[in-house]
């Protein structure tokens, strides 16, 4: 396979990018005004980058959107890239921070960050404590124009009944794991990505926080974030 220039990654993170702010395929006129070309010539990167398989057009659409391939690229590739962490991501951080500080016992300090999380991200959050898995942001999962379908949403479902088994079993040992739609496990036709810190608490070495959103969402904010509040809640409870 032909490599992928430099120019191809840029639009291809444009693409991801823009798409999660939207929710609607992204065209070639929109690229085209943000790295101030001509449509022709997005238009024949498009060519290449869909060749590949990184994005693909729905339908009759004139856009395109990022296809699982793609979004794992961005993550590899792009995601940690730019080093500058922006004003509002400091203050979600420092928000998230102090949440997991001011509450009490582990169990609460751990359930204020998932739904800090659940409030930053707009995703659902979930952590393991004990035997158990604390989930919190149904509706922000289902209210998602990704999740309108029947099919889809059982999907979900499933994949939320079989989590707190799998991750017992499987016991992923990255500080951070990214499981980008049908990378998951369960539910790979859902069309989710699972974000997962690993982080040590008085319950196990191996408890999680994380958050479960559609494959469309900002990977650098929420990755960035999930990773501080597993470090976060270490940091508290065994500091």
């Amino acid at each position: 396979m032909t490599p992928i220039t430099d120019r191809q990654k840029l639009i291809l993170s444009a693409i991801v990018e823009q798409y999660a702010e939207v929710a609607s395929p992204v065209g070639s006129k929109l690229l085209a005004k943000i790295f101030n070309v001509s449509s022709a010539t997005i238009r024949a990167e498009m060519v290449e980058l869909e060749k590949a398989g990184f994005i693909a057009q729905p339908h009759t659409s004139a856009g395109r959107i990022p296809t699982d391939k793609g979004y794992r690229f961005y993550v590899n590739n792009m995601a940690d890239s730019d080093q500058q962490v922006s004003l509002p991501a400091r203050r979600a951080e420092k928000a998230l921070s102090m949440r997991v500080q001011g509450a009490g016992m582990p169990e609460q300090k751990i359930r204020n960050a998932v739904d800090t999380l659940v409030e930053l991200t707009h995703n659902l959050g979930m952590a393991t404590i004990g035997g158990q898995l604390y989930m919190s942001g149904l509706l922000n999962l289902f209210g998602q124009p990704e999740f309108i379908q029947a099919g889809q949403v059982r999907q979900v479902a499933g994949l939320l009944d079989n989590l707190e088994p799998w991750l017992r079993e499987a016991a992923p040992n990255q500080p951070l794991s990214v499981y980008i739609g049908r990378e998951n496990p369960i539910g790979r036709a859902a069309g989710c990505t699972l974000i997962i810190s690993r982080f040590r608490s008085p319950f196990s070495d191996r408890s999680y926080i994380g958050t479960l959103g559609p494959t469309r969402q900002s990977y650098k904010e929420v990755m960035t974030l999930v990773r501080h509040a597993g470090e976060e809640l270490e940091e508290v409870l065994y500091g």
